[in-house]
């Protein structure tokens, strides 16, 4: 049973740490601003989110085993997904929607309304990070204002420009999440159509994936911008 376990757990950090395979690697110094790391939506997309991912995920797993369930290696599998959603990968969050769905219609309707819920979240913390942005634009502006009239405290600049460097790195970490999110849910919707599923409802499901690439897309421009602006500043 224990050997089970580990397997499960296993393949349960393998899953929701595949959201994060291709993250910078966050080594910048200086303090991030709060609003990235201590704000409502911070656990949507950060590193918090994927601890508590793994965190539920092996406390439904260790249930199972520890339940009187028939089947412990299916019931493991739903735990981990429910704790990760489509974090998991497509093929155990479609696993587990079938498990539930076995209407087609149904397990369509619930995939297009969990990619809603996945876009509000995008949304909302969209917001908090266009407000830092803006933030950390006007203090660049600031900074090479001094830079050309020659009044700008160096060893400030420096701290401030640390802080920003840590937000881009946050702010780049949320985004490479959201964008693994969407590339999973079209795994799904592809597996979907390979599966023989109706071509007019797996559309349905797509559109609203399109609709979740779009937001995620428009904050990647607007955190690369923010690291094209960065990048201009040279103290000497």
């Amino acid at each position: 049973m224990w050997v089970t376990l580990m397997m499960a757990v296993s393949l349960v950090l393998s899953g929701c740490a595949s959201t994060g395979s291709s993250l910078p690697d966050l080594t910048t110094s200086g303090t991030a601003d709060p609003r990235l790391t201590s704000s409502d939506d911070a656990k949507f997309f950060s590193a918090s989110g994927f601890q508590a991912c793994t965190v539920g995920a092996a406390t439904g797993i260790l249930a199972c085993m520890l339940s009187n369930s028939g089947n412990k290696a299916a019931c493991a599998a739903v735990a981990g997904v429910a704790a990760c959603g489509v974090a998991m990968g497509a093929n155990y969050y479609l696993d587990d929607r079938r498990a539930k769905y076995s209407n087609t219609t149904q397990r369509l309707n619930a995939m297009t309304a969990d990619v809603q819920q996945e876009t509000a979240k995008v949304a909302t913390r969209t917001s908090t990070l266009k407000r830092v942005i803006e933030d950390d634009k006007q203090q660049i502006a600031s900074i090479q204002q001094g830079i050309k009239a020659k009044t700008v405290d160096k060893a400030t600049a420096q701290k401030d420009i640390a802080t920003i460097d840590k937000n881009i790195a946050l702010m780049r970490k949320d985004v490479s999440n959201m964008k693994a999110r969407v590339t999973e849910f079209e795994n799904v919707a592809k597996l979907e159509r390979e599966g023989g599923s109706s071509q007019a409802e797996v559309q349905k499901v797509e559109a609203e994936i399109y609709k979740m690439n779009t937001k995620v897309a428009s904050l990647q421009q607007e955190v690369d911008g923010l690291y094209n602006q960065r990048s201009a500043i040279t103290l000497g």
